[in-house]
Order: structure tokens, then sequence, then C-alpha cells
């Protein structure tokens, strides 16, 4: 493991987590879009992550000319729409995306829900500030020492 792998999955955690504090933004401001471009309610996003470079032995063998500068990590694997969440429905007969019984489908967002997991990225890619500041701190510390 070189001294710059743990530079590599900072940056890559710094990089993920700003992706998921992009998306909950998207969520939070479209908490009350009724009508998108397809002419349906904005559906809550949601961000997965996965290993970066998660391979098999053999492949990591086999594809390690290919491989060698992935690193190691994390990596986002997906943006999925919440189809799990149920859309909020507001009686509202004025609004003109109200339905013949009078009420409106409203986005399955919910800001206290987004503001939590805003929080909670924050709060990761913070650590991994840390970390990746700690990291540089040791590497330098290293250089001082060979004078």
């Amino acid at each position: 493991m070189s001294m710059f792998t743990s530079f590599d999955i900072n940056a890559s955690g710094l990089t993920a987590q700003r992706y998921r504090m992009d998306i909950i933004s998207e969520n939070v401001a479209n908490a009350n879009t009724t009508r998108t471009k397809d002419g349906t309610p904005y559906v809550r996003k949601v961000v997965t992550f996965a290993e970066k470079g998660g391979q098999t032995p053999f492949s990591r063998v086999l594809n390690h000319s290919m491989d060698k500068y992935s690193g190691e990590g994390v990596r986002v694997a997906g943006v999925y729409e919440d189809q799990v969440t149920e859309m909020n429905m507001v009686y509202d007969p004025a609004h003109p995306d109200a339905d013949e019984n009078g009420y409106v489908t409203y986005p399955n967002v919910n800001i206290i829900t987004e503001m939590t997991n805003l929080i909670d990225a924050t709060r990761s890619y913070e650590a991994n500030a840390t970390a990746f500041n700690a990291s540089k701190s040791m590497a330098l510390k290293g250089l001082e020492l060979n004078k």
C-alpha cells in the first residue's frame, strides 16, 4: 500500500459525499414540484454507494494493468428514484394540478428526512477531510524526518 492510497480513499469519500449533498439539495429544491417535464410530480432521489475497485481475486490479477488507477475507497453506484415512500396527497381543488377529486399529488420528499441526510453527508464529508489532512500531516512529517 503506497503513501498516496489514503489520499485516494479520502478523496473518493469527499467526492461521493459532495455528490450526495447535491442530490439532497435537488430533493429539497423540488419538494413542492407537482409537475416535471413529463407531467408527473417530482420523485425523491436516493444515492447509493459501493466499494471502489471491488473485484474478485481472479479478475484483479487478470485486470491488474487496467485496475492500477482505480484505487480503493467508495464510488457512487447509482442514483435511484425512491419508489418505496408514498407520494403526498393534499386536498386543494383550486390547484391547477388537482385531480377530479380535488387532490394534488406532491413529491415524496420529507424535508426533515432530507435535512437529517444532509447533516449525515456533511459529517461524513468533514470526517474524510479530517482524515485527508491527517494523512497529509503524516506525509509532511515524514519528509521533514529526511532532512
